[in-house]
């Protein structure tokens, strides 16, 4: 299945997290807080919206840093999907 946003949004995939601390502690998935880093896998188009134009700078493939609470989670395809707006991405991560 294939996923097509509209407007300015994103659809994100977060990047695995560390489920053990610096120390050796494991943390069960509970105690894990909310990914902040993605990979980005599919952008609309961008558009005017509120009476203004919204170029998208954030294309497929981008690692990101997004805010904590943004967007909606979703299972697409038996995977854990964020749909959130541009204007919620705080970065892009370069390697």
């Amino acid at each position: 299945m294939k996923i097509k946003p509209l407007f300015d949004k994103i659809v994100i995939e977060a990047v695995e997290s560390m489920d053990k601390t610096q120390s050796g502690i494991v943390l069960p998935g509970t105690a894990q807080e909310k990914p902040q880093m993605a990979k980005v896998i599919a952008v609309g188009p961008g558009g005017i919206i509120d009476g203004k134009e919204i170029n998208m700078q954030i294309k497929v493939g981008d690692i990101i840093l997004y805010n904590k609470y943004a967007g909606s989670d979703f299972k697409l395809e038996n995977k854990e999907v964020t749909i959130l707006r541009q204007a919620d991405v705080l970065a892009i991560v370069e390697k």
